[in-house]
Order: structure tokens, then C-alpha cells, then sequence
């Protein structure tokens, strides 16, 4: 039989895939897209995806061979690979990088250094550093757990002395992440085939009462023998409500009346739902349904741009309930974690199990099993997911017959991923995911990015407007209120002006409920020595540190370092220490005096760290058991409560200056998503704006919620100025823990790309936090006009950056390159 070769990437940042010969009996089950456990360098184990096979033998190398074929068949789709060179073309990265972003933890492997004793100590001396180690290794043991035994006492020279004298050996094991979930069942044993021997092993029963209780009891549940009897059932099922226990049932195992045995389960919760019919459409809803249908026989993408509340989600239901007729899959897509929790039952209601939920909150098993239901609709549909909603991971799901891709929210930054690479846009590429499967794509939202709403104006992708709320609500009214003014009158209760106190006082008091909003997470931004000025910075970042008054401790939102709050300045040692500005944790802190009966929650990155958080804070308020809910940006996100009738915007000033081009796109986006939590089913709800700047051309357009003025100015500026959607971005950063390498290699690449006539090159500069986790790093924005070709544009990129790397003392910079940074 001729030699095969497979060629495999692997979970690392590499650009190349790498060719390895595959052993005769595996050659006539490999194929593309499954995985294999290759050895790569001396010593270490991955598993790693193979793209290709052939019989081509590779040049001026011998091939290690592949040392495991673990799957039966592909857990990655041709289709998923054709995705995956797109991104890494498009966005400047290694395949690698998509691998390790793309497949749930569970199914990436990686070996580890196992360490054990050889038992050649006996006659040897060893120091007492040795020794420590030595009693540790009882067992099989790690690097990383000897570490963490040992802490301060654990020495490297005293490890590597040992394994020169063969008193310790190292071994490369790989092993599975994923484990499948197994549970024991009960079924009757095979000597126990008929109704009479059942009625015997009963009778036999007799001087044991509780074994006999329990098989009648089991005959009961399963109903043995009858016209619906059950074969097994589950151990917890069989107890479930009883006081029978493991000794009672493992005697009849051992008198062969009942077998018990172990048998995989699923992790997914999979409840119990009566389903409902799908809800009527109003004619305004018709009109855009059948808009989207007109537009999706003629164009691939579609946006609908509807106000909020005006029911896109009834649309969207519609559009997946046709999808899921035609036998096709769907692919739902969401900018949060948060908007999952209402979306789901609203799927579930309709949809029933055909719906599968994917994002990073699920432990690595249930992605896993997730992953395999969605493979498994290709073999059987009755069993595998046709429906996923989830973030912007479940981009990678290894759909077979996707039909439909649905963003929505498709305005929102979370839809792009920062770091690590690939640094890719969900929503972008839920557009070339449709594009390569021949699925339609629609994307959705009320404040539509301007970059989507520019391509949908300019006929690339249809646009429908829905421009009426659900049973004809009006918008809610909008407030503007001068902070200025209201200071030099004493007219503020804490952070709340009097006129939003007064409409706070009075919507509880009716039973309504109230959010605020403000987008700063902590108790306060940061503290200060009113005698000296002194404030707290981080250590390894430069920023100041944020106070949690629940943790009494100072944080950096950057890299997690955290100290406590120091009683007395170590600079001047003055006590007068006192925070500064406001975070979440401190509105909340100061509403409970000013409204006393009131049940106030709190929805940020602190209070939602757990699995099911989000969860029980928006069924509270569903559910009415919470009165004021004060949250970041996690309040903006399309959840949908009917009885909240007032909103407050705390510090709209914190928007509208910070410093990006997208700023005043994002203010109105924020605010005008806010505000459409108000009023959405009874009455017009209303919106207090707090800012210092009532005069800010945006704030008379918020206040307006003028969205074609907001799109219209901003548009002008941008294409002024070279901004998308008018030119290209693309964003360089150069990292390195000193600072000299840093000014050094940037100003070199800097001076590089300036030669070529087709980019604009802005920079190098220190970005506003300049410094993170000890990296200092440097910007280089580069502008990039759509008339020229964006490949040949990043080569050159690409090979000025493995130039300047080459220059002297610069190998350990590391540059990361954005494309359309968020």
C-alpha cells in the first residue's frame, strides 16, 4: 500500500500546517476534519486537526507519524475550514489561533510533564531540598502541582539534580479533557424474563421487606411487563422520594433479580416545556416579514432597523420556524450572555429541544456535548440541535445545513473579540459564514452600527424600517437635565437629580420599576489623599485602582491585581483619604437611605460572575421582585420588562468625551438602547439624560432620538477625516516590557510603512493606558483606502513587521495586529 500523509494544524499560534505520515492502519479511516495526537518538538503531545490528506511525499524532511486517531468521524465540517482560512487571511492571523478559538476546551488536548520516582534514591545522598520533593512524589505527580505543594521551598536545581541522577524520571502523558457524564440505571436482570419469574423473585422476598418493597416499587415505576413498560431507569429516578438506598438495591443485583449498570448521560438541563404556538404578527410586523422575504430573493443580508419594542423578535421566530420546515439549521447569534436568559425560553417555548445553547458560561463538558449535538443533525435530526443561540463563539458550531444566521443587536462592541487573536468580528463574519454556506443573514437592532446601516443605504444589504412599537406605545419621553445647574441650586439627592428622584419616588409607589444606568462597575473609579493628591495606582498597569467597598479592597480592571485600602496615605501619612467619583456599587449604596422600602439589585461584572446569575437578577425583575435595578452596559441589551416606566442615565458626559472616533455613535447607541427599556407594554416611559453639557449637539439628537441625524453628522465627519465606513482601519500594537524596545521598534515600523503611498499612517503613540499587565506598548493606526486591495495591503503589513523584527534587539517585541478594531 503506497505512504499517506496528512497535513495537521496544531492549537498554536503558527501560521503553517505541518505534514505527517499516516500508519497503514489508520490510512482507511483518516480524513479531514478529524482530529489525531501527533508528537511535536522532542517531547510534547497535542492533538491536532487534520485539513488534508494525500499521498505526496514531503521534501528534505521524514515525517514523524501520527500517534493516535481519535475520532471516528470529522468533528469539524469542510465548511468550518473554508470559514477558518477566510478569517486567517482576512484578520492576520494562524490557523492555529482560529483551532484553539474555535473547538469547545474538551476537545483540545496537550500533554503534560508527569513526574515520578524510579526508586533509585536508596543509596543516595540527596540535600534537603531534594528530599522535599522526593517525599512529594508518592504518587504520579506535575511541575505545576509540586509547585503548589511546596510553594517558596521548591527548587528547580534541586529537581533537575535528581533527574541527573535518575532518582526522578519525566514522562509525556496526553490525556482527554472531556469526560463523558455517566450515571447508574436499573433494569430487570436477564434471568428475570417473564411476568410469573418476576411474581417468583417477589414471593422469594419475603423475610427481606425492604429488597421486596423496592422491586415492587421498581415494577411499579417502569410498569415490568406491561403495554408501556420502561426497560431501565435511573438509580436517582428509583429513589427519587423514597428511603431506599444503595446496600437494598446492590443485594437484589447480587440475588440477580435486578441489574445495575452505568451508562453516559447528558449535562445539558433539558426542562420539561409545553410548547406554544408562534404569536400573530401585527401589519406592521407583516409588512417587514414579508420585506425580508422580497429582500432575501434578491440579496444575501438583510437589516432591519427597528425601534425598540417594536417586536423584531416575533420576526425573527417567524424566519427560524420557515428555516427549521425546509429541514435547515439556524444559527441565532447574541451580543451577551445576559440576553440569552430571555431569548432561550421564548425559543424553547416555541421550538421545544431543537433548540441548543452555546457561550464560555457552560463548563467544558456541556460544550463539548453541545458540539456533538450539532454535529449529530447530520445523521439524525430528531436527535441533534437545529436552533443555536448563543455569543460570538457559537460562530464556529459545525453546522451541515445552515439556512439562516440571525445577529442580533448587531450594533454592539462585545460581537468583536480583543484579545486573543483571531481578533475577528462576529457580526462580520456571521456575514461570510451565511455568504459560504448559501444561508440567508439578517441582522437586527434599533441603533444600527453605522457601518451596517452605510451598506444597507448604499443597496449591498437590504434594509427594512419598523418604525412602530407594540400596540402603538410611544417612544419614551426624554429628559435632559444640567448637572451644572442643579449643583449650584443643591437640588441633587447623592448621584440622582431632584426632578429623576421625584419620578423614581413616584413609579415605585405605583408598582413600576425603575433602571439606572451608569457605565462604571465598583464603588468608586479611585481614592485620594485630600492632603497630598496621592493616588493608588496598579502595579503592573497605568491605572489607577478601582474601589470595592463589598471587598474593602482596591482592583485593577486590567490584570486583576488587588491590595487593600489603606487607612493612612504612605506618602504623606494622612488619614484623609476619601474615593472619588462613582461606580455601581456605591448608587446602590447610597439609594437604600434615600429610598428605604425599595428592593434594589445591581446587574454588572461583579454581581454576575457565577453560572446562573444573570438569570435569577432578570427574573427578579420579571418577576417584579426587585424595584430599581442599577447596571452597566449589561441593561442595555435588548432584555425586555414590561413594567419598567422610568430610566435614568446617571453620567451621560463619560460617553460623549471619551476619546474614539465611534464615541457619539456609541453615546446615542448606549443611550437610545437604555431609554427603550422604558415603557415598553402599558404606558410612554420616561428617560432622565444627567449631563453637564445640555448644549452638545449629540444630546439634542438624543433627546430628538433622531437616529438618520446621528448617522447623517457622523457620516460627514468620517468621511472628512478618512474613517470607516469611507476607509479602512487597521491597528498595530507593539508590546514589550521595556519601554526603550517599545519607542524603538515602533518608530522603526512606523518609518517602514510610510514608504508605501496607499496607507495612512498615524503614530506611534502610548495609548491611554499605556502600560498592562508590565507590557508597555505602542499604537500605530493605519488608514487604508477601499480602492485598494486589502491582501496586498497586509502582506506588506505583515512582511515590514518580520523585517523591523529582524533588526538588532528587537526579536522579543511582540506586535498585534486589529484589523477594523473595535
Amino acid at each position: 500500500m503506497p505512504k499517506m500523509f496528512a497535513q495537521v494544524i496544531l492549537p498554536l499560534s503558527l501560521h503553517d500546517a505541518y505534514t505527517y505520515e499516516v500508519p497503514l492502519n489508520m490510512q482507511p479511516a483518516i480524513q479531514p476534519g478529524q482530529r489525531v495526537v501527533v508528537q511535536f518538538g522532542p517531547k510534547k503531545f497535542y492533538a491536532a486537526l487534520v485539513v488534508s490528506v494525500s499521498d505526496e511525499k514531503p521534501e528534505g524532511f521524514q515525517a514523524k507519524e501520527i500517534v493516535q486517531l481519535l475520532d471516528e468521524s470529522p468533528v469539524v465540517l469542510p465548511q468550518n475550514l473554508g470559514l477558518w482560512r477566510w478569517m486567517a487571511s482576512y484578520y492576520c492571523c494562524s490557523l492555529g489561533d482560529i483551532f484553539r478559538a474555535a473547538l469547545p476546551p474538551g476537545l483540545k488536548l496537550e500533554s503534560k510533564s508527569k513526574i515520578f520516582l524510579t526508586g533509585n534514591d536508596d543509596e543516595q545522598q540527596v540535600s534537603e531540598k531534594e528530599q522535599l520533593i522526593i517525599n512529594q512524589l508518592q504518587d504520579i505527580s506535575t511541575v505545576e502541582i509540586l509547585q503548589k505543594k511546596l510553594g517558596s521551598r521548591f527548587s528547580y536545581p534541586a529537581l533537575q539534580k535528581l533527574l541527573n541522577n535518575n532518582v526522578v524520571q519525566v514522562e509525556e502523558k496526553i490525556s482527554s479533557k472531556y469526560k463523558p457524564k455517566t450515571e447508574i440505571f436499573v433494569k430487570l436482570h436477564p434471568e428475570v424474563g417473564t411476568e410469573k419469574q418476576l411474581h417468583e423473585k417477589i414471593t422469594s422476598l419475603e423475610r427481606a421487606k425492604k429488597q421486596k418493597a423496592l422491586l415492587l416499587h421498581f415494577s411499579e415505576k417502569t410498569n415490568a411487563f406491561g403495554e408501556k413498560s420502561q426497560k431501565e431507569i435511573s438509580k436517582k429516578e428509583l429513589f427519587k422520594g423514597t428511603d431506599f438506598n444503595s446496600a437494598h438495591l446492590n443485594e437484589l443485583h447480587k440475588k440477580k433479580i435486578l441489574k445495575k449498570f452505568e451508562q453516559p448521560v447528558s449535562r445539558i438541563l433539558e426542562s420539561e416545556q409545553k410548547q406554544v404556538d408562534i404569536n400573530l404578527l401585527n401589519k406592521f410586523q407583516e409588512i417587514a416579514l414579508a420585506e425580508v422575504k422580497s429582500i432575501f430573493s434578491k440579496k444575501d443580508v438583510a437589516l432591519i432597523h427597528g425601534i425598540t419594542a417594536s417586536g423584531k423578535t416575533e420576526i425573527y421566530i417567524h424566519l427560524i420556524d420557515e428555516a427549521l420546515k425546509s429541514g435547515e439549521q439556524v444559527l441565532y447569534l447574541v451580543p451577551e450572555i445576559a440576553l440569552t436568559t430571555q431569548i432561550v425560553q421564548r425559543l424553547k417555548n416555541v421550538f421545544g429541544p431543537k433548540v441548543g445553547i452555546y457561550h464560555s458560561r457552560l463548563n467544558n463538558q456541556e460544550r463539548v456535548e453541545i458540539w456533538e449535538k450539532v454535529l449529530q443533525f447530520r445523521q439524525n435530526r430528531d436527535k441533534g440541535y437545529q436552533v443555536i443561540l448563543g455569543a460570538r463563539s457559537s460562530l464556529f458550531m459545525p453546522f451541515s445545513n445552515l439556512g439562516l444566521v440571525i445577529v442580533d443587536e448587531e450594533h454592539e462592541n462585545s460581537f468583536k473579540q480583543f484579545d486573543p487573536a483571531p481578533r475577528y468580528n462576529a457580526r462580520d463574519m456571521a456575514v461570510v459564514l451565511g455568504i459560504q454556506n448559501k444561508a440567508k443573514v439578517l441582522l437586527g437592532s434599533a441603533t444600527p452600527s453605522f457601518e451596517s446601516y452605510f451598506n444597507a443605504k448604499t443597496g449591498k444589504y437590504g434594509l427594512v424600517n419598523l418604525d412602530k412599537r407594540h400596540s402603538n406605545i410611544e417612544l419614551p419621553e426624554v429628559m435632559i437635565i444640567d448637572l451644572k445647574r442643579v449643583w449650584k441650586r443643591k437640588q441633587m439627592h447623592s448621584v440622582l437629580s431632584h426632578e429623576l428622584f421625584e419620578l423614581m419616588n413616584t413609579a415605585i409607589s405605583k408598582g413600576e420599576q425603575v433602571i439606572l444606568f451608569q457605565n462604571r462597575r465598583g464603588y468608586s473609579p479611585y481614592v485620594q489623599c485630600f492632603n497630598c493628591g496621592w493616588i493608588p495606582k496598579c502595579q503592573n498597569c497605568d491605572v489607577s485602582l478601582t474601589y470595592h467597598k463589598y471587598k474593602k479592597r482596591l482592583n485593577c480592571h486590567y490584570c486583576g491585581f488587588s491590595q487593600p485600602v489603606s487607612n493612612e496615605c504612605p506618602e504623606c501619612g494622612s488619614p484623609d483619604i476619601k474615593t472619588r467619583g462613582f461606580g455601581t456599587e456605591k448608587i446602590e449604596d447610597e439609594l437604600k437611605p434615600l429610598f428605604p422600602g425599595a428592593r434594589i439589585d445591581r446587574m454588572d461584572l461583579d454581581t454576575t460572575r457565577s453560572k446562573n446569575a444573570f438569570s435569577r437578577i432578570v427574573h427578579n425583575l420579571e418577576s417584579r421582585k426587585t424595584d430599581i435595578l442599577i447596571g452597566t452596559q449589561m441593561v442595555t441589551k435588548g432584555l425586555d420588562f414590561e413594567h419598567v416606566s422610568v430610566v435614568g442615565i446617571l453620567n451621560a458626559d463619560n460617553l460623549i468625551n471619551f476619546p474614539d472616533f465611534r464615541a457619539h455613535e456609541r453615546a446615542y447607541q448606549l443611550i437610545s438602547q437604555v431609554s427603550g427599556r422604558a415603557g415598553r407594554k402599558h404606558n410612554r416611559g420616561k428617560v432622565i439624560v444627567q449631563t453637564s453639557q445640555p448644549e452638545h449637539p449629540l444630546i439634542e439628537i438624543i433627546r430628538k432620538q433622531d437616529y438618520q441625524e446621528a448617522f447623517q453628522s457622523q457620516m460627514e465627519e468620517r468621511k472628512l477625516f478618512k474613517y470607516p465606513p469611507f476607509y479602512r482601519l487597521i491597528k498595530l500594537v507593539v508590546k514589550h516590557k521595556n519601554p526603550e524596545n517599545v519607542n524603538r521598534f515602533a518608530n522603526q515600523l512606523a518609518t517602514n510603512l510610510r514608504h508605501n503611498s496607499s496607507l495612512i499612517v498615524l503614530g506611534p503613540e502610548f495609548p491611554l493606558v499605556s502600560r498592562i499587565q508590565l507590557w508597555y506598548q505602542k499604537e500605530i493606526w493605519l488608514k487604508v483606502s477601499r480602492k485598494f486591495s486589502p491582501g496586498e495591503v497586509k502582506n506588506f503589513i505583515i512582511n515590514n513587521i518580520d523585517t523591523v523584527k529582524h533588526l538588532k534587539d528587537n526579536s522579543s517585541c511582540v506586535v498585534n495586529i486589529d484589523v477594523d478594531p473595535g
